[in-house]
């Protein structure tokens, strides 16, 4: 044969392979999502999530323990209210008897600094109506009046024990609010992971489910249109002015032209969600028998990484960090 250029060599063996792997996944780089629910004594299935959970305090502290001591780098908390505990501003998310709060205050005393706690800032879990914010007379979420409420639940965030907000809610200047509010009373430290381009998807399906939402109609007033790709410079940009100590891209895999975009201009680490629908789609398709469920799995997870993500919220974070230690 003449000579050619043969890649094939450095494919030949999995020590080969894994000597010159160009992205890498690692449990710290994962990041659990949990739901914590008021009212329940045990660990509630989430039948369009098989194998994921609303959990009880008790159960919600075992599942932390757990993914910890796997090296999942974080775990990002949902709280879940009794239905009548719900109105019209989401007043149970800045109690500090609200479900949330209990939990946060369950996982830092159960994990301490051996993961990161981190808490979902949004009112939606909250409201009678399943908007993330606070509603006009018109019935338009009032942007400026919800800011008020971030700040009154990102302060009891704090209270309670999370190092690090997530400002989910695609409100204008929600992250410059809430590092201002946190400052104000001398909570420098509690980081902020800014939302900064979240999209109005129909993957967040089965998410609505485990967080009981109340939602009637639509978020697209204030998530980004799934057509447009410039606008989530703009809305990364806000967010680095306005003191976000990491940015995420919201789906993942969908958006993974985002993420790359997001990834080049970041100043500051960069987080994806694999979000419920991502997760309940691999699954089905898993328990039909149509693809290799652990391969499908790590695949989709390197991919994100391989886009650009330092950090993946994913559903598989703690199954995913006992495969690959």
């Amino acid at each position: 044969m003449t000579a050619f250029d043969r890649p094939r060599r450095l494919r030949r063996t999995p020590a080969l392979r894994r000597l010159v792997a160009e992205t890498t996944l690692e449990p710290r780089q994962l990041v659990l999502p949990m739901f914590v629910a008021d009212g329940i004594d045990e660990p509630r299935a989430i039948s369009s999530m098989p194998g994921v959970y609303q959990h009880s305090l008790d159960s919600l502290r075992k599942a932390a323990a757990e993914a910890t001591a796997a090296g999942v780098g974080g775990l990002m908390l949902f709280g879940v209210p009794l239905p009548e505990d719900k109105d019209a501003t989401g007043s149970q998310a800045s109690d500090p008897n609200g479900i949330l709060n209990r939990g946060l205050r369950a996982l830092a005393e159960e994990v301490g600094d051996a993961t990161v706690v981190m808490a979902d800032t949004c009112l939606d879990e909250f409201t009678d109506h399943g908007h993330c914010g606070v509603l006009a007379a018109d019935g338009a979420v009032d942007n400026d009046a919800t800011l008020h409420r971030y700040v009154e639940m990102a302060l009891a965030q704090a209270e309670s024990g999370a190092d690090l907000l997530g400002t989910s809610g695609m409100m204008d200047g929600q992250v410059g609010a809430i590092r201002r509010g946190l400052d104000a009373v001398g909570r420098t430290d509690t980081a902020i992971l800014a939302y900064a381009a979240k999209y109005a998807s129909a993957f967040y399906g089965p998410f609505r489910e485990a967080v009981g939402s109340s939602l009637e109609g639509d978020r697209r007033t204030y998530q980004q249109d799934p057509a447009n790709r410039r606008e989530s410079l703009r809305e990364l940009d806000l967010d680095l002015a306005e003191g976000a100590d990491i940015v995420m891209v919201k789906p993942a895999m969908s958006y993974l032209d985002i993420l790359r975009d997001v990834a080049d201009r970041s100043t500051v680490p960069v987080a994806a969600y694999q979000i419920s629908g991502e997760y309940a789609m691999i699954t089905a398709a898993a328990e039909r028998g149509w693809i290799d469920r652990q391969g499908a799995v790590l695949e989709s997870l390197i991919g994100i990484r391989r886009a650009g993500a330092d950090i993946v919220l994913t559903y598989w974070a703690t199954e995913a960090a006992h495969w690959l230690s």
